[in-house]
């Protein structure tokens, strides 16, 4: 794998600036689970109610029949987005997408999950048109925060051959005062989904492959922070990532590092009017140029030939329990 120092150190410093990183979930806690690229985790801070005159007596603790921890806890979201965005690029021709997941977590520290969403345009492969993500990992503590690593693999059901791929994660996580912080690493070693198997779109286009069976890997870094807004139900949160894989397309057209080496970012904001529900907007963008990505087409593009790794701003609404 080819690095662009300059870029990568870049990525790195920022993780590295998160002197106690963490990953907050939707109900505060820590959440375990695979690398989300580009949306930062959401925060519903617990309401502070003034302390009454004569404190309640907490008749289980005092009877000694204190409600355990659950061995096992079931947990999941739904989501309505206005544009998919994987590492800053649109999976969804800058179309709206309806996704969902459900984890699975064991008190040890274990768990497992999936995670699916509708595509279009770049990133499909017939079929069903649907990612469908399967992961399963363990988080535990790490002094102050939280160490979660695990494993994702990422499928297009009913799709063409040779789409499906595996990537590792890690992440260290916890909060400094009201600012949550996470750093993290993916990486998928070499695989024939991620092969340098056309070096343009036009080759794709005509089916005929420059590197058939060419197998590659992709490294991406990333750093996440959310700052919740004192008692208020509004978080603000930011993102920072670096890609490096493959500079070419896909045995199906594709590439998840489509320009070989870039940079994507978001600055957001979440709302939480009430418990399990999530109102956010987000400025989503990446460093490539329609320079820098003009041999890729006509696939890294919308059907209307707009660029589907350009500027946009997301809305998206989730519901989670």
């Amino acid at each position: 794998m080819s690095f662009r120092l300059a870029s990568a150190a870049a990525a790195v410093a920022l993780a590295a600036s998160f002197a106690a990183p963490a990953f907050a979930s939707d109900n505060g806690a820590d959440q375990a689970g695979p690398v989300d690229e580009t949306a930062v985790p959401l925060t519903d801070e617990t309401a502070t109610f003034a302390m009454p005159a004569i404190a309640p007596v907490d008749l289980a603790a005092a009877t000694g029949q204190a409600e355990e921890t659950p061995t096992i806890t079931i947990s999941g979201s739904a989501t309505l987005t206005s544009d998919y965005r994987f590492r800053g690029v649109s999976q969804t021709d800058e179309g709206m997408a309806i996704q969902g997941g459900l984890t699975v977590s064991h008190s040890s520290g274990f768990y497992v999950g999936t995670w699916a969403s509708n595509l279009a345009g770049w990133g499909t492969f017939g079929g069903t048109n649907m990612e469908l993500d399967i992961f399963a990992g363990v988080a535990f503590p790490v002094g102050g925060g939280t160490l979660d690593t695990g494993i994702t693999w990422f499928m297009y059901p009913n799709g063409a051959d040779t789409t499906d791929f595996a990537e590792l994660y890690a992440k260290l996580s916890g909060t400094v005062g009201p600012v949550s912080l996470t750093a993290g690493v993916a990486y998928a070693p070499q695989q024939e989904a991620l092969g340098k198997v056309f070096l343009t779109g036009a080759a794709a286009a005509a089916g005929l492959p420059d590197n058939p069976g060419d197998k590659e890997d992709n490294l991406y870094l990333f750093g996440d922070a959310v700052y919740a807004i004192g008692d208020s139900p509004v978080s603000l949160k930011a993102h920072l990532g670096y890609s490096d894989g493959n500079a070419g397309l896909g045995p199906n057209g594709t590439s998840i590092a489509p320009t070989g080496t870039y940079l994507d970012w978001l600055i957001g904001a979440d709302v939480s009017p009430i418990e399990g529900l999530t109102l956010s907007v987000a400025y989503v963008d990446t460093d490539i140029s329609t320079r820098d990505s003009a041999y890729l087409l006509p696939n890294f593009a919308t059907l209307a030939g707009r660029p589907i790794a350009d500027a946009t701003v997301v809305f998206s609404v989730t519901a989670a329990f």
